[in-house]
């Protein structure tokens, strides 16, 4: 069972990695928060792929997807839709926003005020849209990419800490090598690539993977070596807030999913190292000297901790 799930996410990640050209890692990640049933934050400067990435996930798995510009004067409304008043019935209908997709690409996220940043909570946390008192759920399945530019802060609005809990994962592009940049100007000649890519899996065997994933099994000391790592970010004294029970649940969750594209039916303290500094290091508040500082300087300190943490044999 377990070797039949593997070839059929194989199959989903190198479809993707026939656009998404050497970055096979980062589209590794996008496939762990897919199949956790949650939402990844990528921070770039702009043409690295990261629109690229959201919509070659889209086309492999037969889904719908929508780009979202992030604006200053983007509200609510264009996200979720609103209700329209009909003449001829005379009552208000519900006309349904671009949020209705299954992979939405929320580009330059911090660009837009923490008003309209706030409709898509509900969203991403609960797979529905609640307009005029009436709930509407989302298609399955749904993620939400979210893009912004680590190195523009002028008019941005940044992401609060409720909002930054709600991404699974926080992932870098980063620049291809040369050679692999070589082969995208290549195929880029004669048109867009991703245009061309045919869908492996439906939007129904995400569904059933995503199942799969909730039954991949994790051993007491598994939960024991996330909570060793959980409780030395709140025991850190370079942290004023360390990792959230809800953190710990994603750390879980993800390492689950990654067990599956693996090809196993349990997780390893592999899985959990390799996945705490892009699950966790979004999720702290520092203080002192890296109170607001670099990225690089708070994972580096989460994955201090995880390497300070008992591992279990």
């Amino acid at each position: 069972m377990a070797t039949e799930l593997q070839s059929r996410v194989a199959l989903l990640e190198s479809n993707v990695c026939q656009v998404v050209r050497g970055k096979r890692e980062v589209v590794r990640m996008c496939l762990v928060a897919l199949l956790s049933n949650e939402h990844i934050l990528l921070e770039d400067v702009p043409g690295v792929g990261k629109t690229l990435a959201g919509k070659a996930l889209a086309r492999s798995v037969h889904g719908k997807f929508c780009r979202l510009q992030f604006t200053p004067d983007l509200l609510p409304s264009d996200i979720v839709g609103s209700s329209v008043y009909n003449n001829q019935s005379g009552e208000f209908a519900f006309d349904r926003g671009p949020i209705f997709a299954n992979i939405i690409l929320a580009d330059e996220i911090n660009r837009t005020p923490p008003r309209t940043q706030s409709a898509l909570l509900e969203a991403m946390s609960e797979g529905q849209v609640s307009v005029d008192g009436k709930t509407y759920a989302l298609p399955l399945p749904f993620m939400v990419i979210a893009t912004q530019n680590p190195f523009e802060f002028e008019g941005t609005y940044p992401l609060p800490e409720s909002q930054m809990d709600r991404f699974l994962l926080r992932m870098s592009m980063g620049y291809p090598c040369r050679e692999e940049e070589l082969q995208i100007l290549s195929s880029h000649r004669e048109g867009e690539p991703v245009d061309l890519l045919e869908p492996v899996l439906s939007t129904e065997e995400i569904a059933s993977l995503q199942q799969e994933v909730r039954r991949v099994r994790v051993e007491p000391a598994i939960y024991g070596y996330v909570l060793n790592i959980v409780e030395e970010t709140r025991k850190c004294e370079d942290l004023h807030v360390g990792v959230s029970t809800r953190g710990a649940l994603s750390l879980t969750r993800a390492a689950q999913a990654l067990a599956l594209i693996e090809g196993r039916e349990y997780v390893v303290p592999d899985d959990v190292k390799l996945l705490s500094v892009p699950v966790l290091a979004h999720r702290v508040i520092t203080k002192g000297y890296l109170h607001g500082g670099h990225r690089d300087a708070v994972e580096a300190l989460v994955s201090r901790l995880t390497d300070e943490s008992e591992v279990p044999d």
